[in-house]
């Protein structure tokens, strides 16, 4: 069977992931390096001995396969390009800027009859597949996702660049629809937010609450799990994950704590956590949870099915995303419409701009109609 061909489109930080992965996988053909700075490509063919090009165009009818490692605001318009030429398509998450942006990127990937795979790499994590048969029917999620400012990814806010693995996670776990939406957020270094907490409430009764910071002073990528069969904690960076399942008794309702003897007391105090709770701790090692995600785009290609992330799980996941920053951008910090709104607490010095209150966009100031709604929202 001929290698998959495959480009990978971007050079930087994590482009240069894939194409160490890529490079070494033998089912698959790197055919080329794409970025459009040059100093990118010179350092990627020093580094893996790769050949590079400044422009996809110039790859027509030399590959099967791309994967789009770029800045966000350019998904959109590579992605489309590609998939109209009958190219399969991993992109980097987020899927796009927008949920119109994905929503093109899903149909044209159908009517192509193109893979469209999307990057939520934590699907691939350890802990979350030890997890998974035990959080069936889940009732009360808990994520919390927080690391330091690294200053990449500035065209978008926290929500799109950390907090929506944990909306990809949840949303695969929840089968019901979204009924309410309720968020707040704060913007520290831009235009976009850098903290964001949001409520998430669905038809089932299932409520999820997901926490994003990428200010903190500490690293936590954590989420906690109630289901009807008990609790999970998931530690994504750790890759462990610890359960427990209520005994029998305890699920039958058949202890009551304000009756028991000082006898039968002592007893549950001794062993709640190895007979009426018992708790176990799962150490799922270390795997490489991107060269998973890649093996899978590539099996999906060759065997025409779908992959684990769809463009469809990441066109929802945006959905979401976007309806938090609406609420982030609807929220009163003073109680009234009057003062802050929104994820920017500085409050704007009053002082006339004129003469020209209503001036122009200038040519200088470039930005595309998703951008513009992008910051309306943010």
């Amino acid at each position: 069977m001929s290698p998959v061909r495959v480009a990978v489109i971007g050079a930087g930080c994590f482009g240069r992931n894939h194409i160490r992965l890529l490079s070494s996988m033998d089912d698959v053909e790197l055919v080329a390096v794409v970025d459009a700075d040059e100093r990118a490509r010179q350092q990627a063919a020093k580094d893996f001995g790769v050949t590079t090009v400044a422009d996809h165009r110039e790859l027509q009818q030399k590959i099967d396969a791309a994967v789009l490692a770029v800045p966000t605001r350019l998904h959109h318009r590579l992605g489309m390009e590609l998939l109209q030429r009958g190219v399969h398509l991993m992109v980097e998450k987020p899927l796009a800027t927008c949920g119109d942006e994905a929503r093109e990127l899903v149909e044209t990937a159908a009517e192509r009859g193109r893979i469209l795979q999307v990057g939520h790499i934590e699907r691939f994590n350890p802990a979350l597949e030890a997890a998974l048969p035990y959080v069936d029917e889940p009732r009360l999620i808990e994520a919390r996702r927080t690391a330091p400012h690294r200053f990449r990814s500035t065209d978008i806010g926290v929500v799109f660049d950390l907090m929506i693995h944990d909306l990809d996670i949840v949303l695969s776990l929840v089968r019901a629809p979204l009924r309410h939406v309720e968020a707040l957020g704060v913007a520290l270094f831009g235009r976009h937010e850098d903290i964001a907490q949001a409520r998430l409430t669905f038809d089932n009764g299932c409520v999820a609450t997901l926490t994003a910071s990428r200010a903190s002073y500490e690293l936590s990528r954590q989420m906690h799990i109630w289901s009807q069969r008990g609790f999970a904690s998931i530690d994504f960076d750790s890759r462990v994950t610890t359960l427990v399942e209520p005994s029998a008794v305890v699920r039958g309702g058949q202890i009551d704590a304000e009756t028991l003897s000082q006898a039968e007391r002592q007893y549950l105090i001794d062993h709640l956590f190895d007979e009426f709770l018992p708790m176990r701790r799962i150490e799922a090692g270390q795997t490489n949870q991107l060269e998973a995600e890649l093996r899978d785009f590539v099996a999906a290609i060759r065997q025409g099915r779908r992959p684990r992330v769809s463009g469809d799980h990441g066109l929802r996941a945006i959905e979401v995303a976007d309806a938090i920053l609406a609420s982030i951008a609807r929220h009163a910090w003073d109680g009234s419409a009057e003062g802050r709104v929104g994820p920017h607490l500085a409050t704007s010095p009053h002082v006339l701009q004129g003469p020209h209150w209503l001036r122009k966009q200038s040519a200088a100031e470039p930005h595309s109609e998703p951008s513009r709604r992008r910051r309306e929202a943010g």
